[in-house]
């Protein structure tokens, strides 16, 4: 399998026009002593393949294939973890699940979330002097003290959590398809029990509630406005800022109004891939209008495509997992496969970030806690251990080096939540346990545990094929050096301070706006003065809380 790991390298050197260009570092006048702004977004359920600067294939990305050769791509940058939750909790505190707590999803009636001990980068950069916003998808706790506005973000316009988990009256594409939220004093018709049809999704400004259920129609177009307001509002303010943007996309239900916007009939996953392509494009072009030589923007996933959603789901390039697939079952999200993990992932940085380059170095998401806060000039929590590490110097370009070593937690498939299962030990990468997704066909491959583990040489074999003869040499070389490795993080996180999440249930704290009606419906009418003061029919306010 090496040709294929090799054709993937090409297409990216054939896109991009080589590996390393010379660039000059230095900065300008403008931008010299000033602390950089920083834009992360992250995409969801979101393919290495759909990016059409990892896979030729892939035609709907124009924006982000852009910026790809305007900036640095990484063809070996991987989610800490394969689901929502833990991978949002690892950006944001550099730490991996097993040390801050987070090793599932949090519900609908969650009473806790990102445990309030762990320590945010936006509260980091905030204490640093930085204006912080947050826009899009949350899942780290709505209750209380867990809302975004008390974890440093200084502004908050979206979605507490997944947009499939409340109904809204625009459903979108969903496999199998779920129902519009009841009007009146209908009954709910719950069709599938992974449907919402008690409660509707709810979108938040602030504190507030401002519609509930979401307009999934034109909620990207939300996303860019409130987006291109924060960047022009704290560009203005004289401070340096940071923009997290939680995209919906690709996340299921994919919203149907770039598929009646086109004549043609585009299949809905194509349709939704430009749709954020356009939203990712409104927001560097702000980027580049108001603070281009003094902004770096960081793209990337929090996890690999769903496949049980079928031609609602990503593509996975060549990392198709086909020991898996053997054995049943999907090796997509929720896994410990490469497409389970491994995400697209840009960085864009005028002047700073070389142009026309593609990195192979080892990086994670759990980087950009420490690269940003080493950016910022603001300095890293003494009292905890950290799993990411600063990536500073792959990003200018002066070095090609980045983990020797990635733990790839357990996300909702076999094993325990959080376990690390997985390892990757430089090309080498070893799996305890297998097993657990569901794909396509309904088929949930049987839990399997190794010992010795299953060893795969990604450089060889990036579909993960055929794992190492157990009695080879190369194998007999591996194993005892993935023993040591696991062993010292255990050892290590044994020893931390870490955290542990509150998944306490409790109806009583769904997001609900107006719980006389049914699914807690509501329009601005409805709101208290309060409400009503606060959203200001959705004009943009740098609040700090």
């Amino acid at each position: 399998m090496g040709w294929l790991f090799l054709k993937v390298l090409l297409v990216g050197v054939t896109f991009l026009g080589g590996l390393y260009p010379l660039v000059d570092f230095s900065f300008s006048g403008e931008t010299r002593g000033q602390k950089p702004n920083f834009v992360i977004i992250l995409a969801d359920d979101m393919g290495w393949g759909d990016l059409g600067a990892n896979w030729a294939e892939t035609k709907d990305t124009v924006n982000l294939d852009k910026m790809a050769a305007e900036g640095m791509r990484f063809v070996d940058f991987h989610a800490a973890s394969s689901t929502c939750s833990p991978s949002r909790a690892s950006l944001l505190t550099g730490r991996l699940g097993l040390r801050n707590g987070v090793t599932h999803n949090f519900a609908v009636t969650s009473v806790g979330g990102l445990p309030l001990n762990e320590t945010t980068l936006a509260e980091v950069l905030q204490q640093a002097g930085y204006v912080t916003g947050m826009i899009g998808k949350w899942h780290l706790g709505h209750h209380g003290s867990y809302h975004p506005n008390f974890r440093g973000f200084g502004y908050y316009f979206g979605i507490p959590y997944s947009h499939d988990m409340g109904c809204t009256d625009t459903p979108g594409c969903n496999h199998p398809p779920c129902p519009a939220c009841p009007r009146g004093h209908r009954p709910a018709r719950n069709l599938e029990r992974d449907c919402y049809t008690d409660v509707a999704l709810p979108l938040y400004e602030n504190l507030n509630i401002v519609e509930q259920p979401v307009n999934l129609s034109g909620l990207a177009q939300k996303y860019a406005e409130k987006a291109t307001q924060f960047i022009q509002h704290a560009s203005t303010s004289g401070k340096p800022f940071l923009l997290y943007v939680g995209l919906a996309h690709m996340h299921v239900p994919l919203s149907r109004t770039q598929l009646s916007a086109d004549p043609q009939g585009q299949r809905p996953y194509g349709a939704g891939l430009r749709e954020m392509d356009s939203l990712v494009g409104q927001i560097k072009d702000k980027v580049d209008r108001t603070a281009k030589e003094n902004t770096f923007l960081w793209f990337t996933g929090d996890n690999g495509p769903w496949a049980q959603k079928c031609e609602l789901a990503g593509s996975v390039g060549p990392f198709t997992g086909s020991w898996q697939i053997h054995q049943g079952g999907s090796p997509a999200k929720q896994t410990t496969w490469e497409a389970g993990h491994r995400v697209p992932a840009l960085a864009y940085w005028p002047g700073r970030v070389p142009v026309n380059v593609t990195s192979t170095a080892l990086l994670s998401v759990l980087d950009i806690f420490p690269t940003v806060v080493a950016l910022a000039g603001a300095s890293l929590p003494r009292d905890r251990h950290f799993d990411g590490l600063d990536a500073s110097e792959v990003l200018f370009g002066w070095s090609q080096t980045g983990h020797r070593v990635l733990f790839h937690p357990n996300s909702g498939a076999a094993g325990e939540y959080g376990a690390l299962q997985t390892v990757r030990l430089g090309r080498y990468k070893a799996f305890y346990i297998s097993g657990g997704a569901r794909a396509c066909d309904g088929d949930v491959g049987p839990e399997q545990h190794h010992e010795p583990p299953l060893i795969f040489n990604l450089e060889d074999d990036v579909a993960e094929a055929v794992p190492l003869d157990r009695r080879s040499a190369e194998y007999q070389g591996v194993v005892p050096k993935v023993r040591e490795v696991l062993a010292d993080v255990l050892r290590d996180i044994a020893g931390d301070n870490t955290s542990r999440a509150d998944y306490t249930r409790d109806p009583s704290v769904t997001p609900c706006c107006n719980p006389h009606h049914v699914a807690c419906r509501c329009q601005r009418t409805n709101f208290s003065p309060r409400q009503k003061m606060s959203g200001r029919e959705g004009k943009f306010q740098l609040q700090m809380l």
